[in-house]
């Protein structure tokens, strides 16, 4: 037990965590921050991320996914939306707000924000994002939450939920390469919820969903980890119809 203990602290400085002193914390510190990524990826964190159905809402609207097409709709957004943009931008802003470099961290949120094409997206980026910051300034009292929250509140950036996700994860020590992880795992939950209430799918086969989603997880992950600010930006034009359509629509049931 010690040994892997030790060997998963080595490994969160190595992902950029809080540097070499976190390789001399005692062994909890890394079930620590194993508790802040279930806290803030529980669907109970009242962000505002599970009221969103990520475009798919839009899909189901057209009739244009059904329950045996939704894997590979999920694995296609992963690897050429929220991969190439939110995940990369949240690796950006988690290891620039590490280094206390808060212009990078603006300037990757702008980027993001702009990356957006529709109205209905921006809106729900930035309202999620600006309530994870609001209640992770209560919730963990870290300086870098707090400093970020005031920016933000200011108009100063955006305030996207991949880059306040990042923020709240670097201050609290939480590795970079496990909060990617844990955003996309969030992502992907919020994705299954929302096939589940617009009933493409059963809590059974949802899970199934989830556990298919693994291994692509891992490659979005390994991808934005290698990205630069240049890099940052989404290619999923279908969605981005399916979500101006979904502005449209008469009824909704998501914010997006």
């Amino acid at each position: 037990m010690y040994r892997d203990e030790t060997t998963e602290t080595a490994e969160a400085a190595e992902d950029g965590g809080t540097g070499g002193a976190d390789a001399a914390v005692a062994p909890a510190t890394v079930l620590d921050h194993l508790l802040v990524s279930l806290q803030l990826t529980d669907s109970a964190f009242p962000s505002g991320f599970y009221t969103l159905s990520h475009g798919l809402e839009g899909f189901a609207q057209q009739g244009a996914v059904g329950p045996g097409g939704l894997a590979v709709l999920l694995h296609d957004v992963l690897r050429h939306g929220v991969g190439p943009a939110d995940a990369t931008a949240l690796a950006l802003a988690h290891r620039a707000a590490a280094a206390d470099d808060w212009d990078t961290v603006t300037a990757t949120d702008h980027r993001l924000h702009a990356t957006k094409l529709g109205r209905e997206m921006r809106q729900a980026a930035t309202r999620t994002g600006r309530q994870l910051l609001d209640l992770a300034a209560e919730v963990f009292g870290a300086p870098g939450v707090a400093h970020y929250h005031r920016v933000v509140t200011e108009r100063r950036a955006p305030g996207t939920q991949a880059v306040a996700a990042g923020v709240v994860y670097a201050a609290t020590g939480v590795p970079v390469r496990q909060a990617v992880a844990a955003d996309l795992f969030a992502f992907c939950v919020s994705f299954a919820g929302a096939a589940l209430r617009l009933r493409l799918t059963d809590h059974r086969l949802a899970q199934v969903l989830l556990r298919q989603a693994a291994p692509v997880i891992e490659e979005t992950t390994r991808a934005a980890l290698d990205r630069g600010l240049d890099d940052l930006g989404a290619t999923t034009f279908a969605v981005d119809i399916m979500s101006a359509r979904h502005e449209r629509a008469p009824a909704r049931l998501f914010a997006s």
